[in-house]
């Protein structure tokens, strides 16, 4: 099947990176290949910005109009200018409802702004996930260069905008808390996991697919020019919002149900085995 293709959307963790947290020479090369030719490269992740720049600069993306959909969709930037296209945090007042509400459980909640996670306790974030122990508050600020801040009371403290509240903590804990965590702003925000051990909210109506498609239209790709690659809930709406959307072999069973193809695992080239299917290129 050939697929002429004006857009990658990837999201990065569980997708674009393998297990060893890197992404492989062989789908690095795939995805340089389909720059070359013409294919515009979009990361899009829970990530914060920040921690996403190292790894769209290691594709080159600076070099190719490239953009980053941040904070499940949050914010888009043009890598090449770090021009904001798309922007638009939690409202203030459900932010301080949200962290008010939050308090009750034993999770641990990060907030951050351009230079800095904020949390209660930085001694607090040891959790078990995928059978390891790890200290999630250092593992968030490590992937996403930040420094680290303590502040007594973050509901307080939150005065300035907020793209995405991120809720860690381990696995069986977080999701048997899930939906009281949820409940009492299902028709206010938008609330999912984007990873066994991370829940997060955002602002209501946003997920990757929104930002995107606005910025999208502006460039005259439509969803039938664009491939999409993810593995976890929050990559659903870009897997259905494009033409041909992937899911990988390591995704999620409801993934992998609406997924128009599953390829290989992310430690198995998965991306490069679908783009070598489709034949990814441009008009």
């Amino acid at each position: 099947m050939v697929v002429a293709m004006k857009e990658i959307i990837l999201d990065i963790d569980g997708t674009l990176l393998n297990s060893q947290r890197i992404i492989s020479p062989r789908t690095k090369q795939a995805l340089l290949d389909a720059q070359a030719s013409g294919v515009k490269l979009v990361l899009a992740s829970g990530r914060p910005t920040k921690g996403m720049i190292g790894l769209a600069h290691e594709l080159e993306m600076d070099q190719h109009d490239g953009l980053l959909v941040s904070y499940n969709g949050a914010r888009v930037t043009d890598v090449q200018t770090n021009e904001i296209l798309f922007d638009q945090p939690i409202p203030s007042d459900l932010v301080v409802k949200v962290l008010e509400h939050l308090k009750q459980f034993d999770a641990v909640v990060m907030i951050n702004d351009d230079q800095y996670v904020y949390v209660n306790d930085v001694f607090s974030g040891m959790i078990e996930n995928e059978g390891q122990t790890i200290n999630i508050i250092q593992y968030e600020a490590h992937d996403g260069g930040f420094l680290l801040c303590e502040v007594q009371d973050l509901a307080k403290f939150a005065t300035f905008p907020i793209p995405k509240i991120l809720i860690a903590g381990s696995s069986e804990y977080l999701h048997s808390i899930s939906d009281q965590i949820y409940a009492p702003f299902k028709n206010k925000l938008n609330g999912a996991f984007s990873s066994p051990c991370y829940f997060e909210f955002t602002d209501l109506g946003i997920d990757k697919a929104k930002a995107l498609s606005i910025v999208n239209q502006k460039l005259a790709i439509a969803p039938s020019d664009v491939i999409a690659f993810g593995d976890a809930p929050n990559d659903r709406s870009i897997v259905e919002y494009a033409g041909v959307g992937v899911v990988m072999d390591n995704g999620t069973v409801d993934m992998k149900a609406i997924a128009d193809y599953v390829t290989a695992s992310n430690n198995e080239d998965g991306i490069a085995v679908a783009l070598e299917k489709f034949l990814v290129v441009s008009d």
